[in-house]
């Protein structure tokens, strides 16, 4: 569906997702998610699009190369795992015994952890006052909390000294779900909200005009005839 100018971008998004007006519950639900996952420092996607704008391409690759940033499964890719995870624990009864399991066998819990965060993601919370929001639709919220509490406890029990904590990644899995968004539709709506950011980045970086190169330094075996 063609874009209306006279919406707001969460409004309009949903709209051409959905073939119908949404809600004003729905569309501020979407708003906070984008707003909320903007920006977040120097990560992949962004660091990309920074190295492609410092060699003065064009703002469309700039923000082409972060998005190719989130193909790979390490990097905006959880959401949709987390709904798996959900639908594969099922009921309240399982909750434990799955997770336990899981955990047994080295498994990584996703919606759990952050490689800058090493307490609980504090995105989490935001996302999860704008889910209770959209009470309407998130009918799985009080599963999820029971599946996110339990997860919290069998993780700190497992690793004590650096126990792995709720990230944005779980609510967003929740909330986007709330929404009808498809599933496979979850990594495309991240970079929509993302792409304020890598836009963001890729002005700054143009305006300092210097090419991004990274030193690299080699670690490996010294042949032998060297």
């Amino acid at each position: 569906m063609p874009p209306d100018a006279t919406l707001g971008h969460a409004a309009d998004t949903l709209r051409m997702i959905h073939g119908a007006a949404p809600s004003a519950a729905e569309s501020a639900a979407l708003d906070g998610y984008l707003v909320t996952v903007s920006d977040h420092g120097m990560n992949a996607s962004t660091f990309t699009a920074r190295v492609v704008a410092s060699t003065h391409a064009d703002m469309f690759a700039a923000a082409t190369a972060g998005y190719c940033a989130l193909t790979g499964p390490l990097h905006g890719g959880a959401p949709e795992p987390v709904l798996e995870m959900l639908d594969a624990i099922g009921s309240r009864e399982r909750i434990k015994p799955w997770i336990d399991a899981a955990l047994t066998r080295g498994e990584r819990l996703m919606g759990f952890g952050h490689r800058i965060y090493r307490v609980r993601d504090p995105r989490a919370d935001v996302l999860k006052s704008v889910i209770e929001k959209l009470a309407a639709n998130t009918a799985n919220l009080p599963f999820a909390a029971e599946v996110e509490a339990y997860a919290r406890e069998a993780l700190r029990q497992k690793n004590p000294e650096r126990a792995l904590d709720t990230n944005v990644e779980f609510f967003t899995a929740i909330l986007l779900d709330g929404l009808r968004i498809p599933r496979t539709a979850f990594t495309p709506i991240f970079a929509v909200a993302r792409s304020a950011g890598w836009t963001a980045h890729a002005i700054e970086q143009r305006r300092r005009g210097r090419l991004l190169r990274p030193t690299s330094v080699y670690i490996g075996a010294v042949p032998g005839e060297a």
